[in-house]
Parts: structure tokens; sequence; C-alpha cells
């Protein structure tokens, strides 16, 4: 596991809401919170998104830094250190290093969550309620603990790399298979659920602003 149980806990602390009242704006126990910010327990991603916003953050705060997506120098050239022209290794001047993220794979910050769900940020931008991620599901898992349905603000888009999802959406239900897609307004109810053998991946784009 990483350790989302204690940004989880600094965010809450820095928002100056206490243990007991976080657990009852999410509706959930304190004891479940509890374990959460100590790392003995993972949220689901319905619940994920319910904290960052009764904290105010966007879940982009909350993936780990053990990439070094903004510690590595840039290069003036574009290209590797050691004269190789891999585009992974492509690191801009210092002049758009706020605007422009090139993440290799080796370096990608992680949320871990419940049941086998897992985010990996494919880039990281200033813009807030955004997320370009791939995600992998693993066989069974779902992104709200029971499978109840769960919006909120924004719109998701999402490509099928391996395995099958089967996405509810209000009342349709959509199994989508590896090179499938599909986008919704994520207001409206909904849950992910792999129902595959094996795990499922996926290419997701989140945008949480309606205007």
């Amino acid at each position: 596991m990483d350790n989302l149980g204690s940004r989880l806990k600094d965010v809450r602390l820095k928002a100056g809401l206490t243990l007991r009242e976080l657990a009852r704006q999410a509706d959930v126990s304190p004891s479940f919170v509890s374990q959460i910010e100590n790392g003995k327990s993972q949220p689901s991603v319905a619940t994920l998104y319910a904290f960052a916003q009764l904290l105010n953050v966007s879940i982009d705060e909350l993936f780990d830094q053990r990439g070094a997506e903004v510690d590595r120098p840039p290069l003036v050239d574009g290209w590797g250190p050691d004269g190789d022209k891999n585009p992974t290794n492509a690191w801009h001047p210092s002049e758009y290093a706020n605007r422009v993220s090139v993440v290799h794979p080796s370096h990608r910050s992680h949320l871990v969550m419940a049941d086998g769900v897992e985010w990996e940020r494919l880039a990281a931008t200033p813009e807030h309620a955004v997320n370009f991620m791939k995600i992998s599901y693993a066989p069974g898992a779902t992104s709200t603990a029971g499978g109840d349905l769960v919006g909120h603000d924004g719109f998701e888009y999402g490509y099928v790399l391996q395995g099958t999802v089967e996405v509810t959406v209000g009342a349709e239900v959509f199994t989508l298979n590896a090179g499938e897609s599909l986008g919704f307004d994520s207001s409206i109810p909904h849950v992910l659920r792999n129902v595959g053998a094996g795990e499922f991946q996926g290419i997701w784009f989140v945008h949480g602003r309606k205007h």
C-alpha cells in the first residue's frame, strides 16, 4: 500500500476537520476513516471522491509523489541525458515547466484503493480537477463499496486496454472490451465493475468541471 492515508490525514488537518466530522459528512464510520488514515484500509474510488470534495482538494493532490515528475532537471535539447532519442526522456526547457508534463512509466505517481483498484497518473498539469490516468481493476473489483451507484461532478472518458469492464450509468449498463471506449456525464450515478476473469486496464480522463 502507498501512504494515501497519511496524505488524507494531512489534508484533513489542514482543512480543520476532525476525524469524526469528516466521517459524519462522508456518511462513513469514524473507525473506517481512522483505518484509512493509519494505512490499515483503503477507500473505494467513490469514497475517495467524497473525501476530496469535502476537503476541497483535487484528486490530483492525493497522488503519491514517488515519481520524479517535477524533480528531474529539464534538458534543453529535449532528449535523454545520454543522447538517446527516446521521447519519454524529452524533458522540456524550464519556461514550459508548468505547462508541459512528460512522465516515464517508472516515475508515475499512484493511488492504491480498495479491492485491487489502482490509478497511475499519466500527466500532471496545474489544471484543477482534471485527471489523465491509467486505471487497473482486479477481477470482481468495483469503483464503489458494495457496487452502489454514485455520482460526482464532471465528465469521464475511458478507453479499454485489456480485460472487460461493466459500466453502469443510471439505468444503462455497458459492457466494454479491449479497444472499446465511452464518455458520460459523471454526475449521473454510476459504477465500474471488472466482470472479466483477468485484470481490467484502461486509459481514463476525468474532467471535474462542468463549465
